[in-house]
């Protein structure tokens, strides 16, 4: 009878994890407006608009996600992590943005999917 209860997670695990989920639709956002102004506007913009956001939603869905269809091992999620924010990256320095922008964006989203995913693992 001896019944071990969940333990909730602390306040920090929280924050961390929302920060990242922050940094997760960043990126699905940088990404498809990048596809939304890479072609001309309406017909081969909208498409490709909507066809890179519906791509890396469900490659999110499929791997990031809290309750993944694919489970991967740790390594496995973090270089689809670094793929989708590597796309950002890109997305952002062919918008023009400055390229310290891109860069901090980068790393920061980085720091926080690695400090998510230890947090998460324990």
């Amino acid at each position: 009878m001896n019944e071990t209860l969940p333990v909730a997670p602390t306040r920090s695990v929280l924050v961390i994890q929302l920060l990242r989920a922050i940094c997760h639709l960043g990126t699905v956002l940088v990404i498809t407006f990048w596809a939304l102004n890479a072609w001309p506007l309406p017909f081969p913009g909208l498409l490709a608009g909507a066809g890179a956001l519906v791509l890396t939603v469900v490659i999110w869905a499929l791997f990031l996600s809290p309750k993944p269809v694919l489970r991967t091992d740790r390594f496995g999620q973090a270089l689809i992590e670094l793929l989708l924010i590597a796309g950002a990256v890109g997305a952002l320095l062919s918008l023009g943005a400055n390229w310290i922008v891109a860069v901090l964006f980068g790393l920061v989203a980085a720091v926080i999917g690695y400090l998510g995913s230890t947090a998460a693992s324990r």
